[in-house]
């Protein structure tokens, strides 16, 4: 996974849009379309920290772009919302 672009998506309402978040998220998502995931997975396909992707998966969450389902650990997917591009 080489995808060094940022995801439409990954710019959120509630945060500051710091490159380091932006290229976090942008991997989440990107993974994300591809099949759903726990955290530690998205972490171990990602180079991302645990932490790290559980925070962005939380505040991905509170925008409704992700959604998690399951009993722990839980599997994380992309919403509706979260799967929209946005139109050229």
């Amino acid at each position: 996974m080489e995808k060094t672009e940022i995801h439409p998506k990954a710019y959120l309402v509630s945060k500051r849009n710091v490159k380091a978040g932006l290229r976090a998220r942008s991997k989440i998502l990107f993974i994300l379309e591809e099949a759903k995931g726990s955290a530690s997975e998205i972490s171990k396909r990602s180079g991302l920290g645990y932490e790290c992707i559980a925070y962005h998966l939380r505040s991905m969450r509170k925008e409704r772009l992700v959604e998690r389902s399951g009993r722990r650990p839980y599997l994380w997917a992309l919403t509706k919302f979260g799967q929209q591009r946005l139109s050229p």
